[in-house]
């Protein structure tokens, strides 16, 4: 006996999972939101931005990564598992450095590094999804430029700047995103547009699929 969550598929059951895509936005819309008060200058320190890290930019993204290896999503799911990863490392990144514990920071600012070369591949994938999910990831790539320009100590204040302002920017449009997709998958048409894919390698992979 199934019941309504399950269909058979070729002799196996497959599980029915609704779109993650709205828990994992409201994570990192939360997450971004909180943490850039301080990059701002509007709060100060990070002792109470780091349970918002943990169980909103990490664990929400995290599961929605792993929902989205469950609906056969590559992108999505390495997209909200990978950003997911990276908010477990900056808590805990955070807590060590309140507890006193000091390193070379430098450190921080090659993985900064690494995180703004995995955003702008998965920048160029999100031109196949959405637009406002290309908007969230082009602001992505301005935050880790910012961070890791200023982390290294290449530039002036400009860059730390830069990053405060591209993670406001991705505080509001991952609300947006995620009340969008949240509202349109629940009424079952386009309340709030996201905006379709394109791109030349989205279109070549329509033709390719005809």
């Amino acid at each position: 006996m199934s019941n309504s969550n399950e269909m058979h598929v070729s002799g196996h059951i497959q599980e029915l999972v609704a779109n993650p895509s709205p828990i994992g936005l409201l994570g990192l819309a939360m997450v971004t939101l909180v943490a850039c008060t301080q990059k701002l200058g509007i709060t100060d320190g990070t002792y109470l931005i780091v349970p918002w890290a943990i169980f909103l930019g990490a664990a929400a993204q995290f599961l929605a990564g792993i929902y989205d290896f469950k609906h056969n999503n590559t992108f999505g799911a390495t997209a909200f598992c990978g950003y997911g990863f990276f908010w477990f490392a900056v808590a805990m990144t955070w807590l060590m450095k309140n507890a006193g514990l000091v390193g070379d920071i430098h450190q921080l600012g090659y993985a900064f590094l690494g995180y703004f070369i995995f955003t702008v591949f998965m920048t160029v994938g999100s031109m196949g999804a959405n637009k406002v999910l290309f908007i969230i990831f082009f602001l992505i790539d301005l935050l880790f430029l910012g961070l890791f320009m200023s982390t290294l100590e290449w530039g002036g204040p400009f860059w730390h700047e830069m990053a405060a302002f591209s993670e406001l920017g991705i505080s509001i449009m991952s609300f947006y995103g995620s009340a969008a997709i949240l509202l349109n998958t629940h009424y079952g048409f386009t309340v709030l547009p996201i905006g379709a894919p394109f791109g030349s390698l989205y279109k070549k992979s329509l033709q390719l699929k005809k």
